[in-house]
């Protein structure tokens, strides 16, 4: 591929051949700086080791990159300076120490001495995410104290952590999605080292580890990526202002940069699997997309190296075209994030309308999400002014669809954060939680949601910048104007960030809640993910019932959604696994007896 980062090229110092990959790349002593800056006419380096600091001027090499060897070390910072600019950080930055204004800091990835050799990844159907961001996952909000709750996520039964962005963003604390430099790990967070001791931890205990990565916006403070190149579009708008350019000129170098960097994670820091956020935002009209070719570029990597790797989508379309193969004019991604699930359980059981809920409410709607996957599947969608949302989800498999009742969007992006711990009574909460843990389709937990914390995940940012310090403040406010929500929490104030941390003190002792997500994924494990791919679920006077798999069952979920009528008993065969009842709801989970079987 023209413009990749990770060709090969020939050295300028005699004898020695060194890869060509954009950013710093050391061999010995010697250091290799490239960047591809087609807007840029001179490019100098500015580099800082312990003999001081020097400017050196780049040679243009080739394809709109610059590049130079210099003798340097592990933790030597340096910055390019554009056409006599302030020096910036390199866009190939792997840590940024002193911030996304600083320097950038030279890392040597083949230090590390990993333990996972043995590890090659999980398949989908084996998927059991737990989601979480670092910061507010512990007290001390590193990877490394994360680590320590490893031993925990892995006697509750998840089998796959999914990380928040951990990109490199303005201050110490964010959710992630204003990251400014893709391949930087978040220093505050423990930087690449911290990362590399998280995902090899975790796979000494067998429990995978993917990234959320953001494709369709980057933040705006500490961007410096328009003085590079054509990174951005004003033809296509998104939420965030103006486009990533997949698809006018320019683009090529841009498209290398986003699809190496989608292998990068998994060749440098050996994760397990990508969630691509909101693609719905992504435009490219290019002849293959953007989307197609990051999940071929993963798929060639991970055979490669022998491993197993899922690269799943956010979107709210509904759109099969995710999961179908290239070669039928699909993006060939694993799986998509279904929302249809979690607002029909939240409409359903909360009673509100307002927003996209307003499509939602009832249990048919659940039905039709357990059934199939997307509930809307080019149905009017009165959200979207009537127009019709989604396709059909005939081809797709149960898993390729990611179910969830919370995760950091739909509790976060609440005005006040709230869980559903605070906002449906208990045992609606154990009755959706049997119903997400048992279905066949990929279920994810929100962290905390297992033992009921009562802390909000409210949305926080660190800005510097003061404008927009106050723009974020303001907007957070006007955002919820219309939903009669007061004392809407300053996203820059610390306070909203600290009463966003995990209460870990609700884990210990006799925790309901928490024995009873651990008792579903231990039947999940035993019943669904042994080979049970469908299900067959349908609403009888206020009881829905599952069926796992729908032709020949061997677990049956029954759910009281509606009324006091009592759930059925079954004979001939059956054993009752589990059984609640709380607050007018009741769920009682029977698989086929072994002895019958």
């Amino acid at each position: 591929m023209k413009n990749s980062v990770s060709r090969y090229v020939k050295s300028t110092l005699p004898g020695k051949v060194i890869m060509g990959m954009l950013g710093a790349n050391l061999q010995g002593d010697v250091c290799e700086f490239r960047v591809w800056a087609p807007a840029a006419r001179n490019m100098t380096l500015r580099l800082t080791t312990a003999n001081g600091t020097q400017d050196l001027k780049m040679p243009y090499t080739e394809n709109d990159q610059f590049a130079i060897e210099a003798f340097a070390r592990a933790g030597d910072r340096y910055s390019y300076i554009l056409d006599d600019h302030k020096p910036v950080p390199d866009p190939v930055s792997r840590v940024l120490p002193e911030g996304v204004h600083g320097p950038t800091e030279i890392v040597n990835a083949s230090q590390f001495r990993w333990t996972d050799q043995n590890w090659q990844g999980l398949p989908l159907s084996e998927y059991i995410i737990y989601e979480l961001h670092i910061g507010t996952f512990t007290s001390a909000g590193t990877f490394d104290s994360a680590i320590e709750k490893l031993e925990y996520l892995k006697r509750l039964g998840v089998t796959v952590i999914e990380l928040m962005p951990v990109a490199a963003f303005p201050g110490t604390r964010n959710w992630g999605y204003d990251g400014v430099s893709l391949y930087s790990v978040q220093a505050s967070y423990g930087g690449p080292e911290g990362l590399r001791r998280f995902v090899d931890a975790a796979h000494r205990l067998g429990l995978a580890v993917m990234l959320d990565v953001v494709y369709n916006h980057l933040g705006n403070e500490g961007n410096y990526l328009r003085m590079f190149g054509l990174y951005f579009t004003h033809k296509y708008k998104t939420p965030w202002g103006d486009a990533v350019n997949y698809d006018q000129p320019g683009s090529e170098g841009v498209r290398s940069y986003v699809v190496e960097n989608a292998c990068y994670w998994i060749r440098e820091y050996h994760l397990d699997g990508l969630r691509l956020d909101a693609v719905q935002t992504i435009r490219d009209d290019s002849p293959t997309h953007i989307l197609a070719e990051i999940s071929q570029a993963v798929h060639a990597l991970t055979q490669e190296l022998g491993r197993e790797v899922c690269v799943i989508a956010e979107t709210d379309q509904n759109d099969a075209r995710m999961v179908q193969p290239r070669q039928s004019g699909g993006y060939g991604l694993d799986a998509v994030w279904s929302d249809d699930f979690h607002h029909a359980i939240h409409a359903f059981f909360t009673g509100e309308r307002k927003g996209y809920y307003q499509d939602f409410g009832s249990p048919q709607q659940i039905v039709r999400a357990l059934n199939e996957g997307f509930v809307f599947q080019g149905e009017p969608f009165q959200f979207w002014q009537g127009r019709p949302r989604g396709t059909s989800s005939r081809e797709m498999t149960a898993p390729a669809h990611v179910f969830c009742m919370q995760n950091h969007d739909q509790t976060g992006n609440r005005a006040k954060g709230e869980r559903l711990t605070t906002l449906i009574p208990r045992g609606a909460r154990m009755l959706a939680a049997a119903l997400l843990l048992l279905a066949p389709e990929t279920p994810l937990i929100f962290m905390g949601q297992e033992y009921d914390e009562a802390n909000p995940f409210q949305f926080f940012t660190d800005y510097g910048d003061p404008a927009l310090q106050k723009a974020v403040s303001e907007g957070r406010r006007d955002e919820f104007k219309d939903f009669d929500f007061r004392d809407v929490p300053d996203p820059q104030n610390p306070a909203t960030f600290e009463r966003s941390k995990l209460n870990w003190a609700l884990t210990t002792g006799e925790n309901v809640m928490l024995h009873w997500y651990a008792t579903l994924v231990e039947l999940r494990k035993k019943y669904v993910t042994s080979g049970s791919r469908t299900c067959r679920a349908e609403l009888r006077d206020g009881v829905l019932e599952m069926q796992v798999p729908a032709d020949q069952p061997v677990l049956r979920v029954f759910a009281r959604l509606q009324n006091e009528a009592a759930l059925p008993e079954l004979h001939g065969g059956w054993e009752r696994l589990l059984s609640e009842e709380a607050d007018g709801y009741a769920v009682a989970v029977w698989a086929e007896a072994a002895d019958s079987r």
